[in-house]
């Protein structure tokens, strides 16, 4: 696999092996060993997956007090996924990352905890999987707004269908 630093360094760009022929292809979605070889060190205790339609948003979301990390890649469909630093003491605090994966590139994206994630689907639908390094806990959840100025995401879509959740967000200042 090829892991690749973003501008953030803790956050990864992982594109794993493909052996592919006209069957189809074979990739190892993960293994602990090459993980923690790459850096990720952190023990996934959960995987979740949604399914979304075409410029559905969601988050961006992260937990207060038992903070995700996660890995996250699309099997059907196109997002564009994004990852923002809110660790206030962090150098790259507000700074945002974002990369387009999808079913064909078979790219992972590696979001630490620490940051708050979302993503937006480019698609007609989209399926999204992603191991958490923690169990979701419902009252420790938030949201920070999707189009908060202070971050200044560049989202490639206009108008994006949002949970009421996430449309009443606060923004970064607000927390």
């Amino acid at each position: 696999m090829k892991v690749i630093k973003t501008a953030i360094p803790e956050v990864l760009l992982i594109e794993p092996r493909v052996f592919g022929d006209e069957r189809g292809f074979f990739l190892e979605s993960y293994n602990q060993q090459r993980y923690i070889d790459a850096g990720v060190t952190e023990r996934f205790v959960q995987d979740n997956h949604s399914h979304s339609a075409k410029n559905v948003l969601r988050g961006l979301h992260f937990q207060r007090e038992h903070p995700q990390g996660k890995l996250v890649y699309v099997t059907k469909g196109i997002v564009f996924d994004v990852a923002v630093d809110i660790r206030k003491d962090s150098p790259t605090y507000k700074k945002w990352v974002g990369a387009i994966l999808t079913a064909d590139n078979h790219h992972q994206f590696y979001v630490p905890a620490g940051f708050a994630h979302g993503f937006c689907v480019l698609s007609d639908t989209a399926d999204f999987h992603y191991k958490c390094t923690e169990y979701y806990h419902p009252k420790d959840e938030a949201s920070l707004r999707w189009d908060d100025p202070d971050i200044g995401i560049t989202w490639p879509i206009s108008k994006p269908i949002l949970s009421q959740k996430d449309a009443d967000a606060p923004y970064l200042n607000g927390l």
